[in-house]
């Protein structure tokens, strides 16, 4: 475990950094990341890759933190660019009543109908990222693409769905741009 703390902290930390853009922010997170690591410990020797299997959890412990700040009465998609955060942030809050709860499956379900009409290629590549949770490298291999390919085509596939919730009257209120 010391070994893979003293290979991999840096790492991690600029990780963290550049997803939360804020140095106490980052140490945080970066804390946050070590302990489901050591909670995960008995796992390490199961992975493969262990660089995209601590970037996976680092993205995913962000995801979570940002889910948790994000959430408002009305629910908000807002992805600020250059952030990588889900599109389907609809996990209702502990507090949801059920009028709200109905409303996020309501915007869940025509969030799904319009992923389905995005050609297979953003299609298949955001619900490996998104649903699957799948790391980039994963999804290279999987697809046998490159690493580039895939960023690019979640980018594309992201904004193509962006362009058609705000084009459509019923999802319009939901997006927020930046």
């Amino acid at each position: 475990m010391e070994s893979l703390y003293t290979e991999y902290n840096r790492y991690i930390y600029h990780l963290c950094l550049k997803l939360t853009r804020n140095k106490s922010e980052a140490e945080d997170l970066m804390q946050e990341v070590w302990l489901k690591v050591v909670r995960y410990e008995s796992s390490i020797q199961e992975v493969d890759h262990l660089k995209a299997w601590l970037t996976t959890i680092c993205m995913n412990t962000f995801r979570d933190r940002y889910r948790k700040n994000v959430r408002r009465s009305k629910h908000v998609m807002h992805q600020p660019e250059g952030l990588d955060v889900s599109l389907l942030d609809l996990i209702p809050s502990d507090e949801a009543g059920a009028e709200e709860i109905l409303e996020q499956q309501d915007v869940s379900v025509m969030i799904r109908h319009k992923i389905s009409e995005l050609d297979s290629i953003y299609r298949t590549t955001i619900m490996y990222f998104y649903v699957h949770q799948l790391s980039l490298i994963e999804i290279a291999e999987a697809m046998k693409v490159s690493i580039g390919t895939v960023k690019s085509r979640l980018f594309r596939g992201k904004q193509r769905l962006k362009d058609m919730l705000l084009e459509d009257a019923r999802t319009r209120e939901y997006v927020q741009t930046a």
